[in-house]
């Protein structure tokens, strides 16, 4: 049997839209726009996979449907139906996929190659409804995003693995997981997740192997699989389309303004962008390390440097910068050092800095030192990493080298009204107090706020927010500005629980702004 597809469906604008979707994938198309015409052209042509309208004109779709079936010549031909009616989703006695409404051109093409492909002996779940034994295959013969969208449609559960050449002798290896046919988790290189899969999304070439099997694995992706592979789709087009503008992975980024010149309130892929260049120079290491999708990161570089805030070289860097094994810059080192002395009687030793820590809840210190603990130079004192603290302990939870002999101290401050007395006490002289806060939001800043505004009535008063997002949740930035009177003089960090390599980012860039 050919590759041919007949699409037969009454809406005409819609039969050309999914035509379009399928030549466009190499498939050749006939289209009709009645039943009759359908049969007729079925009876010719025998096409591999016919599209079918549900409320065909003349003869409809389930009626068609059940005279293909009925006669040797085109029992083999696999059905695709189609249906303006949303309601119509709910029905299970047609001899195929229905696809309801909205109709989606480029939905129904992946679902005829995928169909093509399982006729061709590509995934096991022709031979059975399960797969007794691993799947393997080229994909330069049928793409990562339609095998997904096959073995969505059986439903298959397993790990496939991934392997790319990326140099002669040298492979990539990546990992999808599925779980009942949805994708549920994946990994290659250092990315994880949705950053993982969208870049094999883009792979035209290397090998696959399913291994079927449960997947005892947490889901890590939690967004319908449809959906990633649109969004993957939309992705690798804007990519294509803006790639001349996009820096090339082996350029070289540097900022090119101070980081005080910098908003309190930045988008968070910015923040984290801006972070990772205090740390690496090479456009390929930045996208690396940076946690959101690959496309998102070019984009805000792309961005940035349109504005002039940082600078694109082409050619290699013999100076590029390696991973920071200290927390801090040497001219952030400076100029804590100037700030100190300029409050330090000259006959006094040295002394470090002092940050007061006060949290809305005594879970939101345990997290924030977890933490805090993974960040070089950071040592934690045994009564807070072991959590033998209470909330009005008024103690040090740690110091944080700087430089040789200089260093920060953390120090927990209670914010019960009763430790009143105390707050100005322990911030005369303090770089300043980081609040930490856990949601709901609101109910956090009512907690803390005695305490925040008595601190603020201190000379050179410097406040720091670090809002704690638990899985899956989301705060934006602007929200919690304009319901919130917290941050009119100071700057929020949203910092998510679920990652340790994005909270470290986000942590590192916290440190730097708490400097002077």
């Amino acid at each position: 049997m050919s590759n041919q597809v007949l699409i037969a469906d009454g809406d005409q604008k819609r039969a050309k839209r999914i035509a379009e979707a399928c030549r466009a994938g190499g498939l050749s198309c006939l289209v009709t726009s009645h039943g009759a015409a359908a049969l007729e052209t079925a009876l010719a042509e025998l096409p591999a996979v016919l599209v079918v309208q549900l409320d065909l004109p003349l003869i409809d779709g389930a009626k068609l449907a059940a005279i293909l079936r009925a006669n040797p010549r085109t029992q083999p031909t696999q059905l695709i139906f189609v249906s303006e009616r949303a309601e119509a989703a709910a029905r299970r006695d047609l001899p195929g996929r229905l696809i309801a409404a909205p109709v989606d051109p480029d939905e129904v093409a992946s679902a005829v190659r995928a169909l093509i492909a399982e006729r061709d002996g590509v995934p096991a779940a022709a031979q059975a409804a399960g797969v007794a034994s691993g799947v393997e295959g080229d994909l330069a013969q049928i793409s990562l995003a339609d095998l997904l969208q096959l073995f969505h449609v059986s439903r298959e559960t397993g790990i496939l693995e991934l392997w790319r050449e990326v140099e002669p002798g040298q492979k990539t290896q990546g990992q999808v997981a599925l779980r009942a046919g949805d994708v549920v988790g994946a990994s290659v290189d250092r990315a994880q997740g949705e950053k993982a899969l969208y870049r094999m999304l883009a792979w035209d070439r290397g090998s696959f192997l399913l291994r079927p099997g449960p997947v005892g694995e947490p889901a890590s992706i939690q967004r319908p699989t449809r959906a990633l592979l649109r969004e993957g789709k939309r992705q690798a087009e804007e990519w294509g389309r803006l790639s001349v503008e996009l820096p090339p992975l082996s350029a070289h980024v540097t900022l090119q303004i101070q980081r005080s010149a910098l908003p309190n309130v930045i988008h968070p892929l910015t923040q984290e962008v801006l972070v990772i260049l205090e740390l690496y120079s090479r456009v390929q290491d930045v996208v690396d390390h940076c946690a959101y999708p690959d496309y998102q990161v070019l984009r805000t570089l792309h961005t940035l440097i349109r504005r002039g805030m940082v600078e694109l070289r082409r050619g290699p860097d013999p100076a590029a910068l390696q991973v920071a094994t200290q927390l801090f810059a040497p001219a952030r080192v400076a100029r804590l050092r100037e700030w100190m002395d300029a409050s330090r009687p000259r006959s006094a030793p040295p002394r470090d800095a002092k940050l007061l820590v006060a949290a809305s809840d005594p879970d939101a210190t345990r997290d924030f030192v977890r933490m805090l603990a993974r960040l070089p130079g950071v040592a934690i004192e045994e009564r807070f990493s072991s959590g033998a603290y209470s909330a009005d302990d008024l103690a040090t939870v740690g110091r944080i080298a700087v430089e040789d002999e200089l260093g920060i101290q953390l120090v927990h401050t209670p914010i019960d009204e009763r430790f009143a007395p105390l707050w100005q006490l322990a911030g005369h002289g303090a770089l300043g107090a980081l609040f930490l806060l856990t949601g709901p939001a609101s109910q956090a800043v009512e907690r803390v706020r005695p305490m925040l505004g008595t601190l603020r009535r201190l000379p050179r008063a410097r406040i720091f927010s670090v809002l704690l997002l638990e899985k899956g949740e989301r705060v934006a930035p602007e929200e919690v500005r304009e319901n919130l009177a917290l941050l009119d003089q100071g700057s929020l960090f949203l910092i998510p629980l679920e990652s340790f390599e994005k909270s470290g980012v986000l942590l590192r860039e916290m440190l730097q702004r708490v400097l002077p």
